[in-house]
């Protein structure tokens, strides 16, 4: 499979101590379609290495091979815009100059299910509500690559498993590859393969059947 993103001997350093390394010498390559599940305890150094594969954050030493401009983000929490509506949010990240000729905004918001909640502000959704708005702003630069990290982590069992099932059924019907960060070992095991982080270097592979 053609590698969309590839981080070679990544180290990331917040500060000159060694305790202050947040990724050691990580090698790690997403392939174009794959589901893929970063696991590790909190601190572990996957959302260091989400930020990395996208972009926002240099590395220390080592090499990232990634096209960020097809690259979108979901994040723990949704970090919507309080003061423009569900359609606004999504239309701010398609009016990027970087962004894709994809869908539409309220193509998007219908695409999530979200056509009634258009002209509805942040404050007045639901949690879920709320990061499905954030899943289609992230999916307005037409995404080869979807980093997700913890998307569920702040909502409910039920409702985080909806969002999981919104997310696989988009990249079915859209296309593109994810890489998700997570704890939990349930949601890792809906992805085709999982890297576990252990003190920010790669302590574990594992392909699931």
């Amino acid at each position: 499979m053609t590698p969309l993103a590839r981080c070679m001997d990544v180290t990331v350093r917040y500060g000159r101590s060694e305790s202050s390394t947040a990724l050691a010498g990580v090698n790690l390559t997403v392939a174009e379609d794959e589901l893929l599940a970063l696991v590790g305890r909190s601190g572990s150094g996957k959302t260091t290495l989400l930020h990395v594969l996208g972009g926002l954050i240099a590395p220390t030493s080592g090499t990232i091979e990634a096209s960020t401009e097809r690259i979108g983000f979901v994040f723990q929490t949704p970090n919507l815009f309080p003061h423009l509506t569900a359609l606004e949010n999504v239309s701010f990240a398609a009016g990027l100059p970087e962004s894709g000729d994809g869908l539409s905004p309220a193509e998007l918001l219908e695409l999530v299910g979200l056509t009634d909640k258009a002209s509805t502000l942040p404050e007045e959704l639901s949690g879920g509500e709320a990061q499905r708005v954030a899943i289609a702003r992230a999916l307005a630069k037409s995404p080869l690559l979807l980093l997700c990290d913890e998307p569920t982590g702040h909502l409910d069992s039920d409702t985080g498993e909806r969002v999981l099932d919104l997310i696989e059924a988009l990249r079915r019907e859209v296309g593109f590859a994810l890489v998700l960060a997570t704890h939990d070992l349930d949601v890792a095991a809906r992805m085709d393969r999982e890297v576990e982080l252990r003190d920010g270097r790669v302590a574990r592979r594992a392909i699931h059947a």
